[in-house]
């Protein structure tokens, strides 16, 4: 992430919310009609609504939006937004010129059906580039940032639940070696891995914040740069060779550095010529890939942290990857609008280029099972691929809103879209789609 855009943490984000209609929605106060709203209409469009699959398959809009009191359609209004939303690049007309020469892939797929939208969940978003701001552990369990706290949602019980507050002051409550026991006061928080019990949240500053889930108190904090360019960018966490749990932390300082989660020892820094803006882990655990500031993306060993490969296609700087199960291929997500999927084994040119309608590809997550990929752009679509199609048949689902994050559980029956806006913020929840023969019905 180039150290500019720190400075742009509201660009976009803050002039293309849901509430900016257009100059065909010039004012929220005034109906379908053109007549002004009373005090009581007004409050009807903006209250706070949850929407089930039974009122979606009766015709509500997923995220309560009541269109027929607009005086826009929904279609009309999603016409505007792609005519009119403005795609970040670092590298100019990098998004156009990928307009030109590819082409979005057959849309039409259906493997995960919408269950609920839940507006009692905000989530939030403090830098415009960085969305890996949702996580979920379970089918039930989600963790999300919103403000200035970590916050769990289980779509079970339907309590929503604080988990750190950042806004005051944060401190570690064990004792481990280089330890910042003095913690942290209002910590913006800029990135956040959740995985099993661990829970690792970065912030503008370089901070490191670790918590065990099942334990009260932090774990562990640590500053790992005073570089005045420290934003942590990334965050991954996975079971290590040796058998416990490591995290990966991805900085603005173009450094990588490697925890363990039982004593919170920094295990390896890896340094690159330019800021690192995410890395992902190889499933077998040996192999690195790492993007950020250059249009190039690098497959590096997880032992020495030197150059592998090197993948050349992109036109932008990325900001996402993720690994297939199979550990033979991994994607990357750019500003260029596309997410290029590459084969370890021949790294020349990728095997599938997958271009985005809106906007720069912020977060991907592969599918445990390695039969889907969820492509997410910052605002208003996620794309649902099948790898069995070869990439070529997409899921696309549709909506209003940046994105926060995405992300699958851990068993792929569940879908989060996490939705930042200022009056239609939410979660969105899709679920596995399954067919079932008769005999799985009869047993």
């Amino acid at each position: 992430m180039s150290y500019q855009a720190v400075d742009q943490v509201d660009y976009m984000v803050e002039d293309q919310e849901m509430e900016d209609f257009g100059p065909e929605f010039d004012d929220e106060n005034y109906d379908r009609d053109g007549g002004e709203l009373g005090v009581d209409e007004y409050s009807m469009l903006t209250r706070v609504t949850d929407t089930s699959a039974a009122q979606a398959r009766r015709g509500k809009d997923i995220q309560g939006i009541p269109w027929d009191r607009l005086n826009i359609t929904r279609d009309k209004y999603r016409l505007t937004r792609l005519e009119q939303y403005r795609n970040y690049e670092n590298v100019p007309l990098s998004g156009e010129s990928v307009d030109k020469e590819c082409k979005p892939m057959e849309k039409g797929g259906s493997y995960y059906e919408f269950f609920h939208n839940t507006r009692l969940v905000k989530p939030t978003i403090l830098h415009f580039q960085l969305r890996n701001l949702i996580w979920a552990t379970s089918k039930h369990d989600v963790y999300l940032l919103s403000n200035s706290s970590v916050m769990h949602w289980s779509s079970l019980t339907g309590n929503l639940s604080e988990i750190l507050n950042f806004s005051g002051h944060v401190a570690p409550t064990e004792k481990h070696a280089g330890n910042l026991l003095e913690g942290f006061m209002q910590t913006q928080i800029s990135t956040l891995a959740v995985k099993e019990n661990f829970l690792v949240a970065g912030g503008f500053q370089g901070e490191l914040t670790c918590k065990r889930l099942d334990k009260e108190g932090v774990s562990f904090c640590t500053r790992t740069t005073y570089d005045d360019n420290a934003i942590t960018n990334a965050i991954d966490i996975y079971d290590s060779l040796r058998g416990g749990i490591n995290f990966m932390a991805s900085n603005n300082d173009c450094g990588v550095r490697e925890y363990d989660m039982e004593k919170f020892q920094l295990l390896n820094h890896f340094r690159f010529p330019w800021p690192v803006n995410h890395t992902s882990m190889s499933p077998d655990r040996r192999l690195i890939s790492v993007v950020g500031d250059h249009t190039d993306g690098l497959v590096v060993d997880s032992q020495s942290g030197k150059t592998v490969a090197t993948v050349v296609g992109h036109l932008d700087y990325s900001f996402a990857s993720a690994w297939h199960p199979d550990g033979r291929t991994f994607a990357t997500g750019n500003q260029d609008k596309t997410c290029r999927v590459w084969d370890i084994r021949k790294l020349s040119s990728p095997i599938a280029i997958l271009k985005g309608n809106l906007g720069a590809v912020r977060s991907i997550r592969f599918s445990s099972d390695g039969q889907f990929v969820v492509v997410a752009e910052p605002a208003d679509f996620v794309h649902v691929y099948s790898t069995k199609s070869d990439y070529k048949k997409r899921q696309e689902i549709d909506f209003f809103g940046e994105i926060s994050g995405v992300s699958l559980s851990p068993d792929d029956e569940s879908l989060y879209i996490g939705i930042w806006d200022r009056t239609y913020a939410s979660l969105l929840q899709y679920n596995r789609r399954h067919t079932y023969g008769y005999l799985d019905s009869y047993f």
